[in-house]
């Protein structure tokens, strides 16, 4: 069975990212298709595997300014020739399933959301942008989600990170998908012998993750609050605090386990469709007080490993930290539920549903 790989883009390290490189490990000899890819930025990530980049590659700022030429990225995919390839697996979030694969091909695409700005949050996305420049913004997206539908289309097999995010891809693109859960590096992270004074946010620093809402409840609390991530909201959010609230910007990846080990509990405000760094903590043995929507329903279990707050405002959430008795949750019950997100669960739900598409496919060839 020969395989490719399509992702978007190798230009930073997030989620996404983590989930192609476990992809990379279960099919070794599989190039990885992408519209653009940071050598420099990613280090030695993906050094031991063939990355083939779209013609966007050559184009000026592309690298440091890759969202500004986001309305040709379904035309860097459509150029990729994946002709000689039994299966196809694309990771999505904006345009990597607009690849063209041939009759016999097995395309199997991995949704990690589909594309938020153009579809959820459009009317709040398009709100921020000035009059002159809206109307020509509201074409553009009208030109992506007519793209990103009929793309959706060239999808043999739809898998979802989160059933939240499969009942978005039957809401836009009216289709089933499969779920299998984005996977945590449980064997990074270790319960601690002791829990330290203070509770922890992980995050990029952008409005959406309303890590606003952490720093106005803490205030009201006084409990020390470590927030380690940078983005363009942190001297916003670093003028609203009091002195019980450090920012610690960016935090190396070997030093982050550390810092979730010996929390109190770690905050997740935001809204995620999936949402990592709650597992993360869990994977350290801590507690996780988040909001109550989106993947974290699915991946902190209330009571047993953390806690809801309902409403999305700072009242909420302080009375959550209020009302958590940090002290009676037991470390090794949080990890043991992480573990069940574990890359190598992940790897072989991958493997197997794949397999399965594949032999579907060769089937009806016939």
């Amino acid at each position: 069975m020969k395989v490719a790989l399509v992702h978007e883009f190798l230009v930073t390290w997030g989620g996404s990212d983590l989930v192609v490189r476990e992809f990379a490990d279960v099919y070794p000899e599989a190039p990885i298709y992408t519209a653009l890819y940071d050598r420099a930025a990613l280090g030695d990530r993906f050094s031991d595997r063939t990355v083939i980049s779209s013609f966007l590659q050559k184009a000026p700022f592309a690298l440091k300014k890759h969202r500004l030429f986001m309305p040709f990225f379904p035309m860097a995919f459509e150029s990729f020739d994946l002709s000689g390839y039994d299966v196809v697996l694309s990771s999505h979030h904006m345009s990597a399933k607009s690849v063209i694969t041939p009759a016999t091909t097995c395309h199997v695409c991995f949704v990690h959301t589909p594309m938020r700005y153009a579809w959820d949050f459009y009317h709040e996305y398009i709100a921020g942008f000035g009059r002159v420049s809206r109307w020509p913004m509201r074409l553009l997206f009208h030109y992506l989600r007519a793209h990103d539908v009929a793309a959706a289309n060239r999808v043999d097999w739809f898998v979802a990170n989160s059933r939240n995010v499969a009942r978005r891809i039957m809401k836009h693109y009216r289709r089933e998908a499969a779920v299998i859960h984005s996977p945590v590096q449980a064997s990074r992270f270790a319960v601690s012998d002791g829990v330290e004074d203070y509770y922890l946010v992980v995050s990029r620093l952008v409005p959406y993750k309303r890590v606003d809402l952490a720093v106005e409840a803490f205030n009201r609390l006084g409990h020390k609050l470590l927030i380690a991530g940078s983005g363009p909201e942190m001297e916003r959010l670093k003028s609203k605090a009091k002195p019980n609230i450090e920012f610690l910007g960016f935090v190396p990846d070997e030093k982050i386990p550390d810092l979730y080990s010996k929390c109190r509990a770690f905050i997740f405000p935001g809204e995620e469709d999936f949402g990592i760094t709650p597992l993360e903590a869990q994977a350290s043995g801590r507690p996780v007080i988040a909001y109550g929507a989106g993947g974290a329903l699915e991946t902190v279990a209330s009571s047993a490993t953390g806690a809801f707050f309902d409403r999305q405002t700072p009242d909420a959430l302080e009375e959550a930290v209020r009302r958590f008795d940090w002290q009676a949750v037991d470390p090794q019950r949080i990890r043991a539920h992480a573990e069940t997100f574990d890359v190598s669960v992940f790897k072989r739900k991958i493997a197997d549903f794949v397999e399965e598409k594949h032999r579907l496919r060769k089937e009806s060839a016939g």
